[in-house]
This record gives C-alpha cells, sequence and structure tokens, in this order.
C-alpha cells in the first residue's frame, strides 16, 4: 500500500481539486484508493458529491470512538471516502499526550488499509497537528506547486518543515512535486517549472495540471472531472498524472 500526503502550507494550490481527480484516475486506472479528508472544511466530501457534511468523521477514529468500518463511505465503487466530519478542527486544540498527539491518526488506522493500493490524505494549508499526523501516517508526500514566486517560497518553507518531522519517522519520507494550476503561456510559470526541475531533479512528476474552469466548476456539482467532462484536457491530465504517480513506484 502507498500513504500519500497531498500537502502544502500554502492555500489555493488545488490540493483538493488534486486529491478528488487523482484519487479518482487512480481508480479508473485499477487501483483500490482510499482519500481521507484531513481539512476542517471538508470539502473533500462535497468535491465527490456529499453536500451535507457527515457528523462523524476523521477526528472520530483519531480519537477510538469509532471504527474505520464505521466512518468510511463508498462514494465510487471502490473509490473510498473517509470524510473529515464535523469535530476534526478540535484535533488541532489538542494539548494533552506530547509528541504521541503526532501519531495518532497512523495509530488509529493500525493497519486497516492495508488492503488498498493507494491513500491519499487531503491535508489543510497548515502546520498544526492535522499535517503532522498526516505526514507521520504516510510514506510519501505530493506537493502542489504553482508557477509563480510565492509557490517557489512556500515549496521551500515547507521543505524545511518536512525535515522536521524526520527524526520521528522510522524511514525517509519520498517526496514529489506537481505543477498544479499551470498557466504555460506565462512566462513566469515557465522559469517556475525550470527551476524545480533543477533543483529536484526526478521528482517532479511529468504532467502539469494546468488552470481549468472545468475544474472549478466540478465541486458545484458534486463530480469529479471525469463525470463532468470526461473528455476534457484537465481529464487527459489527471489520467497522465496517474500515470506518472504509479510509474514512480516502479
Amino acid at each position: 500500500m502507498r500513504s500519500i500526503a497531498v500537502i502544502n502550507q500554502k492555500g489555493g494550490v488545488g490540493k483538493t481539486t488534486i486529491t478528488a481527480n487523482l484519487g479518482h484516475a487512480l481508480f479508473l486506472a485499477g487501483k483500490r484508493t482510499t482519500v481521507v479528508d484531513l481539512d476542517p472544511q471538508g470539502h473533500l466530501a462535497a468535491s465527490l458529491g456529499i453536500f451535507r457534511k457527515p457528523k462523524r468523521g476523521v477526528a472520530d477514529l483519531m480519537l477510538g470512538e469509532a471504527r474505520l468500518d464505521q466512518l468510511a463511505i463508498r462514494s465510487r465503487d471502490h473509490l473510498i471516502l473517509l470524510p473529515a466530519g464535523e469535530r476534526l478542527g478540535d484535533i488541532n486544540e489538542l494539548v494533552n499526550g506530547g509528541a504521541s498527539r503526532g501519531q495518532m491518526l497512523r495509530n488509529a488506522l493500525n493497519g486497516d488499509l492495508a488492503d488498498q493500493d493507494v491513500v491519499l490524505f487531503d491535508c489543510p494549508p497548515t502546520a498544526g497537528l492535522l499535517m503532522a499526523n498526516a505526514v507521520l501516517a504516510a510514506d510519501e508526500v505530493l506537493v502542489p506547486v504553482t508557477g509563480d514566486y510565492l509557490g517557489l517560497n512556500a515549496l521551500a518553507q515547507l521543505m524545511q518543515t518536512l525535515k522536521g518531522f524526520q527524526a520521528f519517522r522510522d524511514k525517509p519520507l519520498k517526496h514529489w512535486i506537481e505543477l498544479s494550476r499551470f498557466q504555460p503561456k506565462r512566462r513566469l510559470a515557465r522559469e517556475v517549472s525550470q527551476k524545480l526541475e533543477q533543483h529536484f531533479p526526478g521528482k517532479v512528476l511529468g504532467t502539469p495540471v494546468r488552470e481549468a474552469a472545468v475544474l472549478a466548476e466540478c465541486p458545484g456539482v458534486g463530480r469529479t472531472i471525469f463525470e463532468y467532462r470526461s473528455g476534457s484536457r484537465s481529464a487527459k491530465e489527471f489520467k497522465a498524472l496517474a500515470g506518472d504517480l504509479i510509474a514512480v513506484q516502479q
């Protein structure tokens, strides 16, 4: 099983868009996939057509008050969603437990997703306890980066943050970079892409996901790009991106 945290402390980079659509693309590629919403806003559920926010979710699992099989939602055949729930924001307020607070999610999952091929964690745009739990529960991180200066700056800060977690991990954390909301006609975007390739050789996935109105429209109707516009450029990009992610495992 591959466990991947979709992570960036910067907001607006497309983490939820990538988690929902990449999750569906992996499922369509034959991978048993689970997506986990670690953002208290709970937008991942809405992106998959669940507009009434589930009351129970990841927090109940982390606190030992519910089992995974009581919370998981089969949103698309074999595409499983573990929703945020209403209490997820309370996790960031926990003060007791010391360093063990960062292991709550890993301990709560306890191998229950071992039958899955891929688990994607949709992380909040903060460096709090929820992000720590995602990093310590995952074996890899996927970092969406926008093609601008602020995107590069946020990536540098994130890499420093991730280094701080290494002491609490049993093995190194693999990381991949995805150009998100990419606008290839912009010179700055192309320059950022070149810098990423220079500084992170072999770590930048080959398919950028370009800025597109259809991707912004999808959550409003609770569909992924494959259900909303299956023949669109964006659908082709996410299919290719899934292939990129599968390939880097080999």
